[in-house]
């Protein structure tokens, strides 16, 4: 099968826990695109930290940012498609972190939002300055500057199992994910990877068959269910490589330029 559109996760995917691209791996994405693949990063993540690492490959396109709920054009950074919830839905979420003492931030589809921006410190600042994004402090909701697409919820593995589990005994009117083990993300009902990537290759012109996705985590497995190809990372939750075709190697061993030599460069 010839894959038109390859949808790859960044976290624990594309980057080794060194929070980098390999050059091996940098090298064969950028071969994938010279043969005329069309190259997705579908992510946790922000447009403004994610699209720069389209553009030290060199390529334009899109991102589908916010595990799906929002989609931007990488050049002129156009929201071609966000998935916007009702504030006060947030609410009681933000009220349970607060009493709990739980970190969040809040996101519109370009800004990031955190209480108090002056007060972080330790392992919560540390995170934000590994994903290269400094929260703003959240003012009131009338003053966004555009639709709420997710709150995250961040702290150590097992405060976020209690978390969730607490969260998933509540009549959820959002979409409730874990896109790390550090972290919770409440979005728009219908958001998610698999949504943003499926209108993508609808709009795109590519059919269900033609679409490849790399990924390694729970947030990853609409789109590896989605695509005609789904290969979950070595570095996958058992569950996640149970719902893809195949499972690569891990992303400290250049798992992305395997299954690409393997599945699209051969």
């Amino acid at each position: 099968m010839a894959y038109k559109l390859v949808a790859l996760d960044v976290d624990g995917t594309l980057l080794n826990d060194d929070h980098e691209i390999t050059e091996k791996t940098r090298n064969t994405v950028m071969e994938a695109a010279k043969q005329g693949v069309e190259i997705v990063l579908c992510t946790g993540r922000g447009p403004l930290n994610s699209i720069p690492f389209m553009k030290s490959m060199g390529l334009g396109g899109y991102v589908i940012s916010h595990n799906g709920a929002a989609t931007v054009e990488v050049e002129t950074q156009k929201i071609v498609h966000q998935f916007g919830m009702d504030p006060l839905q947030l609410e009681p979420f933000m009220k349970y972190c607060r009493e709990h003492g739980v970190h969040f931030d809040v996101n519109t589809a370009f800004e990031m939002y955190v209480d108090q921006v002056e007060e972080l410190a330790g392992p919560v600042r540390f995170m934000y300055e590994n994903y290269l994004m400094l929260p703003s402090n959240l003012p009131a909701w009338e003053e966004l500057s555009g639709p709420v697409v997710k709150l995250t919820a961040f702290g150590e593995s097992a405060d976020m199992d209690r978390v969730y589990g607490d969260w998933s005994k509540w009549n959820l009117p959002l979409n409730m994910l874990r896109s790390g083990e550090f972290f919770i993300d409440l979005m728009h009902r219908d958001a998610s990877k698999g949504n943003a990537l499926k209108q993508l290759a609808a709009n795109r012109g590519y059919q269900q068959e033609e679409v490849l996705a790399i990924g390694n985590y729970f947030n990853d497995i609409t789109m590896l269910t989605f695509a005609g190809m789904g290969i979950a990372m070595d570095n996958s939750p058992v569950e996640v490589k149970a719902a893809a075709n195949a499972v690569t190697t891990s992303n400290n061993e250049d798992g992305v330029h395997e299954a690409l030599v393997k599945y699209c460069l051969s």
